[in-house]
């Protein structure tokens, strides 16, 4: 009788044994992401029982979007001594706002060949997940991707058109682990002087075990509708590099626009004589003086933005400037880096230098791995990246 108690006990124990064997959880990288960054996760399960059929949905949230990065993986490991079937699944979560991000639960729905029946339904829940999401540091797309290229192609030199000719431009845009509705719209190109017109965009997301491969083409027809030489400015894309844990800036740059035969006899030797050397200045001098009145009153667009760009640089009161000494007074790191970036952003659209490297201490302290155990003064953090601002313009000489 004591013999088949303690058989009976060891059934029930090893019933319990196989019943706690079955587990599912959710495996998140140790990271610290801004809005917009890709999560990585990977649903893994591990069961003994045997599976006849399963299904397994991930949740949806009005606080992430989330893709599948690749076909679900079964294998046998080796699991504490036990051999057991491993489920994983590659997930992509992509967070819409900073704040705490709840993720899960996750419900792998089993059908296993049962003890008395032939089958029988087995639900396996993977407990939910907090993941501590921090604010993207600048406004507008929340643009965070591993790497970020841009290829400009131009179907000729733009400076030297001929008559009539329209110049063709190809900007090509490639983000790594960055989603095709994060990327930013195709720009405006836009100027008194430019007949353009834009072709549809090319947006294609190309799905890898890594993450999502975004490409963007934009496409511009281009050509002016004067002789005058003119210059298209730079286009800035500002997006969050997840590997150095920094914001940075990709260009497509400023061309220069002009037809090459305003430059047809340009640069004669010839002098003329005396008199006609004082009639030529005074015409320049009012010429100059002319178009300055134009270009004050409305009257000259294309130099209007050029002279008001130039009285702005050296203006003694600078709005960002202000609003990074505010937020260095509320002490709040994140809105510091927010007035910050807003400052870099306007000394950029200014023509004035910019490294790139100036909020690097900023962003490691708030980005990055053990950031936060870095003690955190919003003074001297300002001080260090307006010094660093101030002391390349001055180098620069602008």
């Amino acid at each position: 009788m004591t013999i088949r108690r303690a058989l009976c006990l060891l059934f029930l124990l090893s019933q319990a044994d196989g019943a706690d064997a079955e587990s599912l959880r959710l495996v998140i990288p140790e990271m610290r992401p801004v809005a917009g960054e890709m999560i990585l996760i990977t649903v893994r399960g591990e069961y003994e029982r045997q599976i006849t059929l399963e299904k397994l949905s991930f949740p949806d949230s009005p606080d992430y979007d989330w893709m599948q990065l690749a076909r679900d993986q079964w294998r046998t490991e080796q699991v504490d001594g036990r051999a057991v079937r491993v489920f994983e699944r590659r997930i992509a979560v992509f967070p819409r706002h900073a704040g705490p991000l709840v993720i899960g639960p996750v419900t792998h729905r089993l059908t296993v060949v049962g003890s008395d029946a032939p089958r029988e339904e087995l639900p396996v829940t993977a407990e939910p997940v907090t993941v501590a999401v921090a604010p993207f540091p600048a406004e507008g797309s929340t643009l965070a991707a591993q790497g970020l290229t841009v290829t400009d192609a131009l179907s000729t030199e733009p400076g030297k058109l001929q008559d009539g000719e329209t110049l063709v431009r190809r900007v090509t845009i490639e983000a790594q682990g960055a989603p095709s509705h994060l990327v930013p719209p195709r720009p405006i190109v836009r100027a008194p002087w430019l007949i353009s017109f834009a072709a549809p965009e090319a947006r294609t997301q190309r799905l890898t075990p890594d993450g999502p491969v975004t490409t963007v083409i934009w496409e511009w027809h281009m050509r002016p509708s004067t002789g005058d030489p003119a210059v298209l400015p730079a286009i800035a894309i500002p997006w969050f590099d997840t590997e150095t844990r920094q914001m940075r800036t990709v260009e497509i740059p400023a061309i220069p626009f002009g037809y090459a035969s305003i430059y047809v006899g340009v640069g004669g030797a010839g002098h003329l004589p005396a008199g006609q050397m004082r009639v030529a200045a005074l015409a320049v001098t009012g010429g100059l003086m002319a178009a300055f009145v134009l270009v004050l009153s409305g009257h000259g667009p294309r130099r209007r933005g050029d002279v008001l760009r130039a009285l702005r640089r050296f203006s003694l009161v600078d709005p960002t400037r202000i609003a990074v000494r505010r937020a260095v007074r509320s002490g709040e790191p994140f809105a510091l880096r927010r007035t910050v970036e807003h400052h870099l952003r306007r000394w950029r659209a200014l023509g004035l230098p910019v490294s790139g490297q100036e909020t690097a201490r900023l962003d490691a302290r708030l980005y990055a791995l053990g950031g936060d155990a870095v003690p955190f003064d919003a003074k001297t953090e300002a001080k260090a990246i307006l010094r660093a601002v101030d002391g390349l313009r001055r180098r620069s000489g602008r």
